[in-house]
């Protein structure tokens, strides 16, 4: 699937509220970073912490332009949680890490403004 991240592109076509009930977007804190070079674009290695439900997941995130692995650690992000493993390089990402592209196409995280309990779902 291609994902469009330029934001004058139209939206996606309309789903039924149940199609995205079906997304489980938690929030998590950071608890290891650490850079990934075997990745294809510029990524960064993480452990997050969901919460006692979920636990500790691991992502490959493509945010290695805007963001020094040592900083992230205690930081809270937004992932999806219910999306199959995937193998990126040579480590299993189980989580979709959230962002939007900025002007320059970089990654900046998506991330509640206050902090929230580990595990809290979107809705």
């Amino acid at each position: 699937m291609h994902l469009d991240h330029d934001p004058a592109a139209p939206a996606a076509d309309a789903i039924a509220f149940d199609d995205f009930l079906k997304v489980d977007i938690r929030i998590g804190t950071v608890i290891s970073a650490e850079p990934y070079p075997e990745a294809r674009k510029p990524s960064v290695k993480l452990q997050i912490d969901f919460g006692p439900a979920i636990g500790v997941k691991k992502s490959s995130a493509q945010i290695a332009a805007l963001y020094d692995p040592a900083a992230l650690v205690g930081r809270q992000v937004a992932a999806v949680v219910n999306f199959p493993p995937r193998q990126i390089g040579k480590m299993i990402s189980e989580v979709l890490t959230l962002g939007f592209a900025d002007t320059e196409g970089r990654v900046v995280l998506f991330a509640p403004d206050t902090p929230v309990p580990n595990g809290s779902r979107l809705f």
